[in-house]
């Protein structure tokens, strides 16, 4: 899709700046398009998330100051001033459903033009929402014509009957108008929403894993975002509402420390199964109101993490099965975001899932590769490229059929808050 604004700089290069919203922190990425046409990474900046639980607004002036922090650390990195930028969108508010269009072809030679698309496309989104949700994908898995399926393009085919099976995104318009609200508040343009777990896909998984089917599993602080891919398309999206914060409320619970301190023991010591712990011994934990630290085993921990990180993946794992796409996932787990990061998190989901996994760090980019080489940062990266691959020139004539954010509901929006929020 064709953002509603162009990036740029006086270099005439295409810049594209992401904004990922979590629970944990708030992260900006600055990237453009390299001479070369390659993605480059300019810029990061990363600020403590205030203001924020479970992907929704709770504190505007804290989240601001965290997005401003953000945004001044990544626009010093990358030496250049940012206006436009895209936003990731999660959250438990997001959910999504599969749904199928049907329109006759019109022309009287038959053959498929993109306006025939246009109108399959948007009888497939009408769908029955109550009046607080707004869709905010529409994204096409696959077309049939004449009761011919698997067509990812069917214009220039001939036919008098042409269906589209698309996935829609649906959220809260409440949280969504908020997220907005906050990023202009912080003095910056939202050009674009995008579904964080597909935005993460195009920074951790290739055209063949998608093709093949995988499960993309991204852990973040406060929630837990699964997307399924299969035979190139993605299939099914859900989100759990159970994340690293809750492995951190265990810990401080189970080790009666505080918080900020269970965190970091989360960090250094943190391991997600007992088969994978590679140190014996013991470490020093804070006591609570001035008591006295006391030595704990790595062992202790474990027994403390392993359950909630096997209740999140059980959950995954129903979300998976309900999908019907559980037995076509031949490229198997692929796991991201910050609460990836446990050592042995690949090894308990193995077990869960029954499928082979391994960590998702962002790939395909040159520029600042080790300042976002992370499965915390696959977020941050993903909605940079995504907005790089719908931006290109390539794309513009087929923006309209392939439409992946709502831009006149994005454009109403911005219009509310320039009236009732200067």
């Amino acid at each position: 899709m064709v953002l509603p604004h162009q990036f740029g700089r006086s270099s005439g290069q295409q810049i594209i700046a992401s904004l990922d919203i979590g629970t944990h922190k708030i992260g900006m990425v600055i990237g453009e398009v390299g001479p070369d046409g390659k993605p480059l990474i300019l810029g990061v900046g990363l600020a403590p998330s205030q203001g924020l639980r479970h992907g929704v607004v709770i504190n505007f002036d804290q989240a601001i100051q965290s997005i401003r922090k953000a945004v001044q650390e990544a626009q010093l990195t990358a030496g250049i001033q940012i206006q436009d930028v895209i936003v990731g969108i999660a959250g438990e508010h997001v959910h999504s459903v599969n749904s199928r269009g049907v329109v006759g072809v019109s022309r009287p030679d038959h053959e498929i033009i993109d306006q025939d698309v246009d109108r399959v496309l948007e009888a497939a989104r009408a769908i029955a929402l109550p009046q607080d949700r707004e869709v905010l994908h529409v994204i096409p898995q696959e077309f049939v014509v004449d009761n011919q399926g698997g067509i990812k393009n069917p214009v220039g085919i001939s036919g008098v009957r042409l269906e589209a099976e698309v996935h829609i995104v649906t959220g809260a318009a409440a949280s969504t108008q908020n997220i907005i609200r906050s990023v202009s508040r912080a003095g910056l343009n939202v050009v674009g929403l995008v579904l964080e777990p597909l935005a993460s896909s195009c920074a951790v998984l290739d055209e063949n894993e998608k093709e093949l089917g995988v499960a993309l599993i991204d852990i973040g602080g406060g929630t837990t975002d699964l997307a399924i891919f299969y035979d190139g398309t993605i299939r099914h999206t859900a989100v759990i509402t159970l994340g690293g914060q809750n492995v951190t409320n265990d810990i401080a619970l189970g080790l009666k420390t505080p918080v900020e301190s269970a965190e970091a023991i989360k960090r250094n010591y943190g391991c997600a199964h007992q088969d994978a712990l590679k140190q014996a011994g013991s470490f020093w934990v804070k006591g609570i109101g001035g008591r006295e630290s006391r030595e704990v085993s790595f062992q202790a921990l474990v027994a403390i993490i392993q359950p909630r990180m096997e209740e999140i993946f059980s959950l995954v794992s129903k979300e998976i099965k309900r999908s019907d796409f559980g037995d076509r996932l031949a490229a198997g787990i692929v796991l991201t975001g910050g609460g990836a990061l446990l050592s042995g998190s690949e090894k308990l989901a193995d077990q869960v899932f029954g499928h082979e996994s391994k960590l998702g760090i962002p790939q395909g980019f040159g520029g600042l590769i080790e300042s976002v080489q992370s499965p915390m940062m696959a977020t941050g990266v993903g909605l940079v490229l995504f907005g790089i691959k719908n931006t290109c020139p390539s794309q513009i004539a087929d923006a309209g059929r392939r439409s992946l954010w709502p831009r006149q509901w994005i454009d109403k929006a911005m219009n509310y808050i320039r009236k009732n929020f200067k």
